[in-house]
């Protein structure tokens, strides 16, 4: 892992830093590097309850690396294209499909400048709080590219088809409370209280009940593919896990008792 992406781990949280403020955290093959390594490192590490991602300074992530581009527009047009399809984009994906895999929640904790890969990588997230200031835009239209990382997958999914043809064909700026409005992100937070929320959000997921957080995570994106029969069966099977759990003991005793739970 290099200094453009910081980890640090406290209270079962860890908080992903995105490093790169003087860039507005754009994404360089250093990044690149730096975020597939901490997501594969903290989808095993078992002390994580909750990953919490966030930009270092006054911004999430305006995309990708203007500079980088603009030093491979000099390569032949072939060779543009293998850039990217056989090296880039095979870096920077076994970090997206970690996130979807790991077994614990992320919480996308945006201000400032939410643009291009940094809107990707906020809905690839299981939970979004961004502050009321910060300003979303696909942007890819704007340098003649198409989007990528996972937004085609997750914009759609949470917003409809005919609103991701709006933001992925036209690429314009909207605010966070549009964008709590259509489901890019769950809440627009007052600046000021952005931090304080988002620990207080990643603290109550990691004090839940992890198995039964896990899970549910998994059925709600495996959903989207299965026909009924299959996801009630993995519900089933789901339940039954969480059902031999201590957490599941404990969390009918408590409420019998009528106790906040103490989750293990």
């Amino acid at each position: 892992m290099n200094d453009t992406v910081l980890v640090e781990i406290a209270d079962h949280v860890a908080t992903v830093t995105l490093n790169r403020p003087k860039a507005l955290n754009s994404l360089d093959g250093d990044m690149v590097e730096g975020l597939v390594g901490a997501m594969l490192r903290l989808e095993r590490d078992d002390a994580v309850r909750c990953v919490v991602l966030k930009g270092a300074g006054d911004h999430f992530m305006a995309g990708g690396d203007i500079k980088m581009f603009a030093g491979m527009t000099k390569l032949d047009a072939e060779a543009r294209r293998s850039a990217f399809r056989d090296a880039f984009f095979p870096k920077l994906h076994p970090g997206l499909l970690a996130m979807r895999r790991m077994p614990k929640p992320i919480v996308a904790s945006v201000r400032g400048a939410c643009a291009g890969f940094g809107v990707s990588l906020a809905m690839a997230c299981d939970l979004t709080l961004a502050a009321e200031s910060a300003y979303f835009t696909l942007a890819y239209v704007r340098i003649g590219a198409c989007p990528d990382g996972s937004s085609t997958f997750f914009l759609p999914r949470l917003v409809g088809l005919k609103r991701a043809m709006e933001i992925a064909l036209l690429g314009d700026q909207f605010d966070a409370r549009t964008a709590a409005g259509w489901g890019v992100i769950n809440r627009a937070v007052a600046d000021a209280d952005l931090d304080a929320e988002t620990a207080a959000l990643a603290g109550r997921l990691a004090a839940g009940p992890r198995h039964a957080l896990a899970n549910a995570k998994a059925l709600l994106y495996a959903s989207a593919d299965n026909p009924l029969e299959k996801q009630l069966e993995m519900e089933a099977a789901a339940f039954g896990d969480c059902a031999a759990t201590p957490d599941w003991l404990e969390g009918v005793a408590a409420f019998c008792e009528k106790r906040p739970a103490s989750f293990g």
